[in-house]
């Protein structure tokens, strides 16, 4: 799953992003608020993180133009101001959740990891479907209680279709949350990792949906 880090200090920007690397995300970041804008609004990402301070455009304008153009994506405001006031503006623009600088990164990543899930509709830390199981904080997929042994791909796309699970996910979807913006995206490499994790999953497990996607099955098919 892709995450956007719009964030001007670069060294919290580059910690974060290797956090939520080091977590299993796909990450994209910018110190800029027009260029953050322009992505959110251009490219397809699970969640944002959005600093209120920035130059080019500030938090709440990009929160609001994203917001008033339908966007919906999930959004972190990440922020030194700690007055509820501020708070408050942040909400009401349309943020998700709220952290306060300085913060650790292990927060910030469990918070990310917590308004995806809810996003997805699910509540509990743990998300299951037929014996497999992902535990969203620490990444650990298991099948009947065996731990699955996945690559770096298998594992993004997994986390991507668990969290969507019995909802058919578009393969331009897919492509976007497995590789970067500037990639050259490949739907047959895209069909290679579907058939890897087909093997090691069941091959009833992901269903394809000709002309719309692939959808992985958690009831009866």
């Amino acid at each position: 799953m892709k995450i956007l880090v719009i964030e001007d200090d670069a060294r919290l920007r580059t910690g974060l992003a290797g956090a939520l690397e080091d977590a299993g995300f796909l990450v994209e970041s910018t110190g800029d608020g027009e260029e953050g804008e322009y992505l959110g609004a251009t490219e397809t990402y699970a969640a944002a993180v959005v600093d209120l301070g920035l130059p080019g455009m500030t938090g709440l304008d990009i929160l609001t133009q994203w917001r008033n153009a339908g966007n919906e994506i999930p959004v972190l405001v990440l922020t030194a101001r700690g007055d509820w006031t501020d708070k408050i503006a942040g909400f009401r623009s349309g943020a998700d959740d709220y952290v306060v600088k300085p913060a650790r990164t292990e927060e910030v990543v469990l918070r990310i990891q917590t308004i995806l899930r809810r996003a997805s509709g699910h509540a509990r830390v743990e998300i299951q479907a037929r014996g497999l199981v992902l535990d969203t904080q620490t990444g650990l997929v298991t099948l009947n209680g065996a731990a699955l042994r996945l690559t770096a791909f298998e594992h993004r796309l997994l986390t991507l279709l668990m969290h969507k699970k019995d909802r058919v996910v578009s393969r331009t979807e897919m492509s976007e949350n497995l590789y970067g913006s500037a990639a050259d995206r490949d739907f047959r490499s895209l069909e290679v990792i579907i058939g890897r994790l087909r093997r090691k999953l069941g091959a009833d497990r992901i269903e394809t949906r000709r002309g719309e996607g692939y959808r992985l099955v958690d009831g009866a098919a």
